[in-house]
């Protein structure tokens, strides 16, 4: 169940933000509701700022999050930060001091960059939710970091390593000794350092499992390539790889063409398109889901209530709702449903 917070004086300010901004772009036909505030019947305008419009798992979010601004009278003006944290940085000012939005939704790319931006908009009565990334320096929690902070849509990334851990332990039973390949996306990342500190502490009890190389794949399937070749050149004793799905797909392809298929277990995170194929085929062993769509279409809707009713949904986090926790095998990979290509 999704806390809820109080009744505030959200409702009048977005009433009296929705007129101004109204008036300024000659729209009519929109009335305030009672009090001021805005009502199921008003359009609301707010700022999706993107991680990356392009990314493959940032595309199907931005879709869904679309579909549902259609459903909830909102309209979505998309800025596209494509990876920069200085550019995210200056398009949520912007944002900010265009006074024409009731709200902003950010998918941060460096979330503790953004808190005194976060802390402004909602002096400004600017309703904000935050999508996906952690906003804040607790990456183990999918509750709000922020005071007055509306919506929290996230994955948690501590759980993904610890999931991740658990998955690369149970697949190295067999294998003595485990020598695994490990693929970090951007290896100095916060969200990186957070994955792979739970990923250790899940690993440390099997003294079976070493970790013997390390690479980056930068969330793409040819940087992936790239690494894992380097690795496997590097020690041909290597028998598992573990990234992110983007990575792996990578690393699938460069098992192949070192004449290992079968040889070399891939164990990836994202419950992408790419990796339910992998796991349905025997080419993959597991994976740890995420639900970029569906953080997407959350994000949307509780914003536009938030911004209607004054009352905020506090932490989501979609995975916890799945099968098995969102760890993905053979045995139910038929449960799960892909909402990203790879």
């Amino acid at each position: 169940m999704r806390p809820k917070g109080k009744v505030n004086s959200w409702t009048v300010r977005a009433g009296l933000a929705l007129c101004a901004s109204l008036a300024a772009a000659g729209l009519t036909g929109v009335a305030a509701g009672t009090s001021g505030a805005a009502t199921a019947e008003s359009t609301l305008h707010v700022a999706y700022l993107s991680f990356a419009v392009q990314n493959s798992y940032d595309a199907p979010m931005l879709a869904a999050a679309q579909t549902a601004a259609k459903a909830n009278k909102v309209v979505l003006q998309v800025f596209d930060a494509d990876n920069s944290t200085t550019t995210q940085y200056s398009q949520f000012q912007d944002a900010i001091t265009a006074h024409r939005f009731q709200g902003i939704i950010v998918q941060p790319i460096f979330g503790t960059g953004l808190l005194g931006l976060v802390r402004q908009a909602i002096a400004d009565h600017i309703a904000v939710a935050n999508l996906d990334q952690e906003l804040g320096p607790n990456l183990s929690t999918d509750q709000p970091q922020v005071k007055g902070l509306g919506v929290n849509v996230v994955f948690v990334p501590t759980e993904i390593g610890t999931k991740l851990g658990e998955l690369v332990d149970h697949a190295c039973a067999k294998l003595n000794p485990c020598s695994v390949g490990y693929l970090y996306d951007i290896k100095a990342s916060a969200l990186d350092v957070a994955i792979r500190g739970a990923f250790d502490n899940a690993i440390a009890p099997d003294k079976n499992v070493k970790i013997v190389a390390n690479g980056q794949s930068y969330f793409t399937p040819s940087d992936g390539l790239s690494a894992v070749q380097d690795m496997l050149e590097a020690d041909p004793n290597i028998n598992l790889i573990v990234g992110s799905d983007q990575g792996i797909e990578g690393a699938q392809e460069a098992v192949a063409g070192a004449g290992k298929t079968g040889k070399v277990i891939l164990v990836g995170y994202g419950a992408s398109a790419a990796a339910l194929r992998g796991i349905r085929s025997g080419a993959w062993y597991g994976d740890v889901a995420q639900l970029p769509a569906t953080e997407g279409r959350i994000a949307v809707e509780d914003l536009a209530s938030f911004i209607r009713t004054g009352v905020a949904s506090g932490g989501v986090d979609p995975v916890s709702e799945l099968p098995d926790g969102g760890v993905i095998t053979e045995a139910n990979v038929g449960l799960f449903h892909a909402e990203w290509p790879g």
